[in-house]
């Protein structure tokens, strides 16, 4: 039995750059920059891939064999249904979620955010619930009884496409669990960073920024490099005026 199962959903029918998650990050696919990373999270027993069932997919699957990562496939829109099936395979206890368009995530912020977890204090906590931490560093971590809870309560498509929110208790209109909710918050408030990767733009940012920073960066790194050149923060709206400064 794997007691902490990471379940990256990918696919490649994104519609603002597609194939998003298979294009070149430096040198490499951005899913395979991506699971890289998270391998070296010390609170991860096991990590899946959860593609869908089309063919478009297939190239997913291909890397994922490659690279020696087992993957789950599943019915498009019904993503949360792709998570209960991974669970139900490896027999998970805790789930991790990260989706494969945060290719710069950061072990160390995995770790922390199971850490909260782990405190027996929640059902469900994240980085990205509150956002604090910048935009493509998203990590939610959540019991197995938590996720079998929801699908079997969670009707509404929303809640079948996005997995959490019946879980988080976003969207009371469509039903909510009830949950204990933790939210692991940054040192300060970075969240008008952005480092996700949806769009060209992001693309060409994401790959100028980790050309500059060493193997196995850290978030922190990947800050301070980009706060030399603020292009690279991507800001998404007005930085608060008690963010961190670069000196000039």
């Amino acid at each position: 039995m794997q007691r902490v199962v990471a379940v990256i959903q990918a696919r490649m029918t994104s519609t603002r750059l597609p194939g998003k998650v298979l294009v070149d990050i430096g040198g490499s696919p951005a899913l395979e920059h991506m699971l890289a990373r998270v391998r070296k999270a010390t609170s991860i027993d096991h990590v899946v891939v959860a593609t869908t069932a089309n063919a478009t997919d297939d190239p997913v699957v291909a890397l994922c064999e490659r690279l020696g990562v087992e993957t789950f496939r599943g019915d498009e829109h019904d993503v949360l249904g792709r998570f209960v099936g991974v669970v139900d395979r490896t027999g998970a206890r805790v789930v991790v979620r990260l989706t494969a368009d945060c290719p710069m995530i950061d072990p160390a912020l995995i770790d922390q955010t199971f850490a909260l977890f782990d405190t027996d204090s929640y059902d469900y906590t994240s980085n990205a619930n509150v956002r604090s931490f910048p935009d493509g560093l998203d990590c939610e971590v959540f019991s197995a009884d938590a996720l079998r809870r929801a699908d079997e309560e969670a009707r509404h498509p929303f809640l079948r496409e996005h997995v959490t929110p019946f879980i988080r208790g976003s969207h009371p209109q469509y039903g909510a669990g009830g949950f204990r909710v933790g939210n692991l918050l940054a040192p300060a408030d970075f969240g008008f960073v952005r480092w996700t990767l949806d769009t060209p733009a992001d693309l060409a940012r994401i790959r100028e920024l980790i050309a500059l920073l060493p193997a196995g960066y850290t978030w922190m790194q990947a800050l301070s490099a980009a706060m030399r050149a603020p292009h690279l923060l991507g800001i998404t709206q007005p930085a608060p005026s008690s963010a961190i400064q670069a000196r000039p």
